[in-house]
């Protein structure tokens, strides 16, 4: 099956209701009086006319005249803001939840209970073949769910499509039979949609109560499962900070699904779906105060194929989207400081500072609207070099492991420079993710994990027989600034002490 999904209308459709409220999202930074916003997705640094600032107060206003409109679309389309208040256009009634099932009626039954259907919310269960075809029946047995089956497996991509064409309301929701929507999941989904030029939104995918006092894998599982993409909201693009939403539970416009998911794809086929929507000029929301919980996978084994699984993705996915999937960004900035961490001589160390210098002083240079660029260019340096390192690090621990193997067995440099970063990286992420392991016992899975989805990687890329998943993309520095409209730019980067405030909320590095 081909799909496509349909392109996002052009012109007044995407014009903002008169009363919307936008709000800054609370990552976003804002300094230099106020004019300068620093964040979105991808991060850049933005300058605001002085009307935009009346406009923009201390980080939220409505939408009542063409200038906050204007100031709205920018804001939201960038991924600076997001929609606070909107006139309740979307209910309940207007979504059709379709859920693909096979040989889980004990978990759909879950499912269902906590939907709560009825109030006008209709489901359409789609059994892809069970063994057990009666026990899905019984379960589908209350008023508000329809039952569509295929007499033979098709995989999940295909269930989805099938219920997707039966789907009669302006919106859906995709739901697998293992996730449990926490009370209070669908308004905040809801909220966001009242954008037209949103087409799908997604919430945060948690782990079901009780997992995190499980066992060590549940445990890890609870802080660092791949569908749960953290407490921060974003838009989603390819090479953004998120840079895809699981397919657990997704909400949009029937529309912006177009023929729905590719059949040809048993894995990746909701990033594909993601990136092929955004493609056609929809936004794609990822909205962490809608929450939904899921039965992740705790048992060793299973845990290990499945990370595998979701490795053997990244072929097809690249063979579609190129650059999209590439394991690292190859700017100045990163070449230099991959080239010092491997080499580790004088000549290679000399070489990254002076890329880092200038890197730096290009973006001073093209701050032309900052009071204090140089000032400003020397504090996200650093930001730039961490974010250099991790890029390095996760190329070797994640993706490159493999072809690390027989280097590392080489070159005493090399298995050091390997050895060091699987132990400094994991430490790292334990630390941020909060995880109530104990540091070696994390450090362990999370190299396990890596290693795990990096011979998944390696499989399907052999299977593909391509390299398109392990070539790196040509891209700027981390510092590199991209142009827009009143010379914008800036990417990467945190709060600058001394010069940066918050926009709105709370943030967590």
């Amino acid at each position: 099956m081909s799909a496509t999904a349909e392109r996002l209308p052009a012109g007044s459709d995407r014009a903002l209701a008169p009363g919307t409220r936008v709000r800054l999202l609370p990552e976003t930074w804002r300094g230099e009086g106020g004019r300068a916003l620093f964040g979105g997705s991808p991060t850049r640094m933005l300058f605001l006319t002085p009307a935009a600032c009346a406009v923009l107060g201390e980080g939220e206003f409505a939408v009542e005249d063409r200038r906050s409109e204007r100031l709205a679309r920018m804001l939201l389309d960038r991924g600076f803001a997001e929609i606070a208040a909107a006139r309740a256009r979307w209910t309940a009634a207007d979504v059709t939840v379709v859920v693909p099932v096979k040989d889980r009626p004990v978990a759909l039954a879950r499912l269902l209970d906590a939907l709560g259907v009825g109030g006008g919310l209709r489901v359409i269960v789609v059994d892809d073949g069970s063994a057990d075809l009666a026990a899905t029946i019984e379960v589908t047995r209350r008023p508000g769910v329809s039952l569509l089956c295929h007499d033979t497996s098709r995989g999940p991509a295909a269930a989805r499509n099938t219920g997707l064409r039966a789907v009669t309301t302006d919106l859906v929701a995709f739901a697998d039979s293992d996730v449990v929507p926490v009370p209070g999941w669908l308004e905040p989904l809801l909220a966001q949609l009242e954008d037209p030029a949103v087409g799908v939104t997604a919430p945060r995918i948690a782990g079901l109560q009780g997992h995190d006092r499980g066992g060590v894998v549940a445990r890890y599982e609870a802080v660092r499962s791949s569908l749960d993409l953290g407490p921060l909201a974003a838009v989603v693009r390819p090479g953004a900070k998120v840079p895809y939403v699981p397919s657990a539970c997704l909400l949009g416009r029937v529309a912006a699904f177009g023929d729905g998911f590719d059949e040809r794809m048993h894995v990746g086929e909701d990033v594909d779906l993601v990136w092929r929507t955004v493609g056609c000029g929809w936004l794609v929301r990822y909205v962490p105060d809608a929450v939904v919980a899921h039965d992740h996978r705790v048992d060793a084994r299973r845990w290990f194929l499945r990370k595998a699984f979701y490795g053997t993705s990244a072929a097809p996915l690249a063979m579609r989207h190129g650059d999209a999937v590439a394991p690292v960004v190859l700017g100045p900035m990163t070449l230099a400081v991959a080239l010092a961490v491997v080499a580790q001589r004088r000549w290679s160390t000399g070489l990254a500072v002076a890329v880092v210098g200038a890197v730096t002083a290009r973006t001073a240079l093209s701050l032309e609207q900052s009071t204090r660029p140089w000032a400003v260019a020397a504090r996200l340096a650093p930001y730039g070099l961490v974010a250099s390192l991790q890029q390095s690090s996760a190329a070797m621990t994640r993706h490159w492991w493999p072809a690390m193997v027989p280097l590392a067995l080489a070159s005493r440099r090399a298995r050091r420079a390997w050895l060091t970063a699987a132990v400094l990286e994991g430490l790292v992420d334990w630390r941020r993710s909060r995880s109530d392991l104990d540091p070696l016992t994390h450090v362990v899975l999370r190299r396990l994990d890596d290693l795990a989805y990096g011979a998944g990687l390696w499989w399907g890329a052999l299977r593909h027989a391509t390299t398109a998943p392990l070539r790196p993309a040509r891209g700027r520095s981390f510092l590199a600034l991209r142009r827009g409209p009143g010379r914008r730019g800036g990417e990467g980067g945190r709060r600058w002490p001394g010069t940066w405030r918050r926009g709105t909320g709370t943030h967590r590095p």
